[in-house]
């Protein structure tokens, strides 16, 4: 599974002026990886011969709407109004790409759970990363079901050393809340078990699958809480282009599969 985020963890008190705080996974079979790559490779050179994009240069969705300075030169040189349609591309051919799913998390830092930035933090990763172990479990990826799968989580240049905590935690002791028969709530210690090694941390520039993670997220943060820009053009509703491959297992209560905390 490839993760990026989208917005901050800070809480108002910190300054922050957002609400949502944002993971996408992008989730691809080992024994699928080349092909998906084989596509995305595809379609940098597709973005190659319809606005001359250098293969190499990185695609990051939200400097491409709000902070085009920081690009790379071909991509500055497009108006803002191209850049946008990139990422609608970019959305519509992963959409395309049946051998992957999303893992998504949305945490409204305004739903009164989280006191510290860290909690939001904290709670999104530990979200996410019970969702990619329940899922592998229960072989509801696509792509072989003939052994029992593992999982390893590639991450954007974020903070490694939380995330290696975090996970090792949940090896040793990680409480679930469930609800009994009687309709009466009770915690079990459920450790994480199919999920090997650290985190590995990477850099967006080399990983076209980062940047895929980078896209959702953006998409996904756009989709709760868009920008006036994102609304005025109807970028607010490209998230839902990504229907096809949302993992919906990962959450049966949300219609698009979101685990909203």
């Amino acid at each position: 599974m490839y993760v990026d985020e989208s917005s901050d963890c800070g809480l108002p008190s910190d300054g922050s002026l957002t609400r949502y705080f944002c993971l996408a996974g992008v989730v691809v079979h080992e024994l699928r990886w080349q092909k998906v790559i084989h596509e995305l490779v595809k379609f940098r050179y597709w973005l190659k011969t319809k606005y001359a994009i250098y293969v190499e240069d990185e695609l990051h969705a939200a400097e491409m709407i709000n902070k085009p300075s920081r690009l790379a030169p071909s991509l500055q040189r497009l108006t803002k109004h191209e850049r946008l349609a990139i990422i609608r591309h970019f959305a519509d051919t992963l959409a395309t790409i049946s051998d992957i799913r999303l893992i998504n998390i949305v945490a409204d830092k305004a739903s009164g759970r989280f006191f510290e930035k860290d909690e939001v933090f904290r709670q999104a990763w530990y979200a996410l990363f019970q969702r990619f172990e329940n899922t592998i479990r229960r072989k509801n990826f696509p792509g072989p079901k003939n052994t029992n799968g593992r999982g390893l989580i590639f991450a954007d240049n974020t903070d490694g050393t939380k995330l290696r905590r975090y996970l090792r935690d949940m090896r040793l002791r990680n409480l679930l809340k469930v609800r009994q028969h009687s309709g009466v709530y009770s915690y079990i210690n459920e450790p994480i078990r199919v999920l090997v090694e650290d985190p590995v941390t990477r850099d967006s520039r080399d990983s076209s699958l980062i940047q895929a993670a980078d896209c959702v997220a953006f998409l996904l943060k756009q989709n709760v809480d868009a920008s006036a820009y994102m609304q005025r053009h109807g970028g607010n509703t490209y998230f839902n282009r990504l229907d096809p491959i949302l993992c919906k297992y990962a959450c049966n209560k949300d219609v698009q599969g979101i685990v909203r905390l």
